[in-house]
């Protein structure tokens, strides 16, 4: 594809980008892959690099329980704690008393669709400076830190359905394909997903990609990438399908070729057309995303999605055709560290653009990931 590289090369010298892998397919395989760059000291990028892909295992987690509804064991609309009864510990956080927090019942029941969707009242202290006040105050400890009690530390910020905020909901959903299918999620992920997918570098745990892995970079006050030590936690008391995983660029690929197949690959099926279908469609009932401003600049950038952004039961959801870019009913997610895709089905497209920054996507790294889209639309 004309100019590819070049954007890749590009990125890397400027200084927008630590290095990028990156790589595009559709239903019958890949079309493109580029690299550049040193994933790590000494260390040249390749389509083998491994990443921490962080809440890149939200699809992941999600398709895990659409699967779970395929099979006729769960509905999008089954309440959380028919499933889970601690959910039923969780209150709402109405305000405060100094630095007391005012605390109620949820009015609502909040449902699977509420968790995938992220309109279950649960948002992340990167975003939510209520919630972050909260753990502080509480002492609690936040989802990152692997402990299960993690999952009861964060309040909710609305009544389940009221309004979209980005949070911990898919380490509960991963919960309740647990408690469904009588495997643990690492198990159910590698057996029903990894493996008939040909996912062979996807893991849970590092250990076996140590050789491989990318140094996360940060940019300092100099405008300059320094490394940085972070990971999710290893051997956690529960892996949360919002950050749990490693992957490769050829894996996830694989994953959203299955998207673009329809629920299959390579002759091996794990959804229906019709699972996949009610899978990728509008799932928010009218709610609208709402810009994520964050609190800590050195970890994310604002974040603000295209007006129309809807989600489906997996991942954002793009609702009208993008001039040069993305068609209708795309879809499409990152995780923290800059590993980003998207997967475009009327035009036959699955794409990832992968490196190992922060903050996540600030502006330097937005640029060279547009034009990275652009280019891509501009060669069919």
């Amino acid at each position: 594809m004309t100019g590819m590289q070049k954007i890749l090369d590009n990125g890397v010298s400027s200084g927008d980008v630590p290095f990028i892998v990156s790589m595009t397919g559709n239903a019958a395989g890949i079309t493109w892959s580029g690299v550049s760059g040193e994933a790590a000291a000494g260390c040249t990028a390749s389509l083998d690099t491994a990443f921490r892909i962080f809440s890149m295992t939200k699809a992941i987690g999600c398709v895990a329980a659409m699967m779970l509804i395929d099979r006729g064991k769960l509905s999008m609309d089954t309440p959380v704690t028919s499933i889970l009864p601690d959910w039923g510990k969780l209150s709402v956080l109405d305000g405060w008393d100094g630095d007391l927090p005012i605390l109620r019942p949820p009015r609502v029941r909040a449902t699977v669709r509420h968790l995938t969707t992220h309109t279950s009242g649960l948002e992340y202290e990167l975003y939510s400076r209520d919630v972050s006040k909260y753990l502080k105050v509480t002492g609690y400890p936040s989802i990152l830190s692997g402990r299960k009690r993690a999952l009861l530390s964060y309040p909710l910020t609305s009544d389940p359905g009221d309004r979209w905020g980005y949070g911990t909901g898919i380490d509960w959903l991963g919960q309740i394909v647990e408690a469904i299918d009588g495997r643990e999620i690492d198990d159910f992920c590698t057996k029903e997903i990894f493996e008939p997918l040909g996912m062979h570098s996807t893991h849970f745990e590092c250990d076996i990609l140590k050789d491989r892995m990318a140094s996360v970079y940060q940019r300092n006050e100099n405008q300059e990438f320094a490394a940085l030590e972070f990971f999710p936690p290893a051997q956690p008391e529960f892996y949360g399908m919002g950050h749990a995983l490693y992957s490769t660029a050829p894996d996830y690929l694989s994953f959203l070729r299955m998207f673009l197949n329809k629920g299959q690959l390579n002759g091996n099926r794990i959804l229906s057309s019709a699972a996949m279908e009610e899978m990728l469609a509008n799932q928010m009932q009218g709610k609208k995303f709402r810009t994520m401003y964050t609190l800590a600049p050195l970890v994310t950038a604002d974040v603000e999605l295209p007006e129309g952004t809807s989600h489906s039961f997996t991942c954002a959801r793009t609702e009208a055709d993008q001039l040069g870019g993305r068609r209708s009913g795309s879809q499409s997610w990152a995780g923290v560290c800059n590993t980003h895709f998207w997967v475009d089905l009327k035009s036959d497209i699955a794409a990832v653009f992968m490196t190992q920054s922060l903050p996540f996507f600030e502006p330097r790294f937005r640029k060279r990931y547009e034009a990275f889209e652009a280019a891509i639309y501009k060669n069919l």
